[in-house]
């Protein structure tokens, strides 16, 4: 091999190998930036698993994250009263009266709810049985 080659050989190595670092980097910058992404959607993904539901979206949302919030501020074991009390709460103020939540790890039901009303859903292993009831006034 010739001087002249292997000075060749040598620029085209420095070359590949600054095409690889740059390839590198690229290839970083989009996991990162996939990582980052996930990291923002994290709050999205909050293990919920809907068993039943006749509610809308938006409604189950805030159900989900009302459940998910009031979760995480209980260190050790799950209060089911103080999430049941805090579902309800929140979704009467937002909604209007007649709103039940059900919470526990195992239990049955057969309740009758309103049209739009009704969302049954897990998170970890807590099951929520929310649903709202018609509020008639009684006639005097």
């Amino acid at each position: 091999m010739s001087r002249q080659e292997i000075k060749n050989q040598a620029k085209w190595m420095e070359g590949a190998e600054l095409e690889l670092e740059r390839r590198s980097k690229f290839l970083s910058g989009l996991i990162e930036k996939k990582k980052a992404k996930e990291h923002q959607e994290q709050p999205n993904k909050l293990s919920v698993r809907v068993r039943a539901a006749d509610m809308p979206i938006v409604l189950q949302d805030r159900a989900f994250r009302c459940a998910r919030d009031q979760l995480d501020s209980m260190p050790g074991k799950v209060d089911s009263k103080r999430l049941a009390l805090a579902l309800k709460k929140e979704f009467d103020a937002a909604y209007g009266p007649a709103w039940h939540c059900i919470v526990g790890t195992s239990f049955g039901s057969y309740v009758t709810h309103s049209t739009g009303g009704f969302l049954y859903f897990s998170i970890d292993k807590v099951y929520i049985l929310l649903f709202r009831t018609v509020v008639e006034p009684l006639d005097r």
